[in-house]
């Protein structure tokens, strides 16, 4: 009997894969990966770990700071093989593949970083960038690490209002010449 689904051997799994690699918009987690690759009943959590650290070794993918990218090899190979997938497996990524590379651009414009200080204070640098460049970059010391990362997580979940607020006060008594 047939496992259910499209994805029936190892080769079959590697092509899902480099066809979603080839398609984030930057280096993902290995979970992300495997959601991503879900997307099909014959896929499964040990072959696909078999799969991904076959294609690091073979030099498709790079595994480096638990982030999976593809190399050039890859997004050959993935141009080569991506019509060997039914059209409905690679519809059916292309449509996770959207809501995930969604969020890596806003993660990839929205960064918050907290350093300790030598004195034991915490600095939170925070970042708003878009298309053209950097938009708002901000540094505030804080007391205490606690209160460093609920600024740090505020920023990241909001960060459209409080750069309008900030240039909201900065302007609030501005006028054109």
């Amino acid at each position: 009997m047939t496992q259910p689904g499209y994805i029936q051997s190892d080769l079959d799994l590697k092509f899902l894969i480099l066809y979603n690699m080839n398609r984030v918009a930057a280096p993902i987690s290995p979970d992300q990966l495997l959601e991503l690759c879900l997307c099909d009943e014959g896929v499964n959590y040990f072959t696909f770990q078999q799969a991904a650290a076959h294609l690091v070794e073979t030099e498709h993918l790079t595994l480096e700071q638990d982030r999976y990218a593809i190399t050039e090899k890859g997004r050959h190979n993935s141009y080569i093989c991506e019509s060997s997938l039914p059209f409905s497996v690679r519809r059916r990524c292309d449509k996770n593949l959207s809501v995930l590379n969604a969020k890596l651009r806003r993660d990839a414009q929205v960064q918050s970083h907290v350093t300790e200080r030598e004195d034991g204070t915490y600095t939170v640098a925070l970042q708003l960038n878009d298309d053209a460049g950097t938009l708002l970059k901000l540094e505030l010391l804080t007391p205490s690490c606690t209160q460093a990362h609920h600024l740090a997580r505020q920023f990241d979940a909001h960060p459209e209002q409080i750069y309008n607020g900030v240039v909201n006060a900065l302007l609030s008594d501005f006028q054109e010449e």
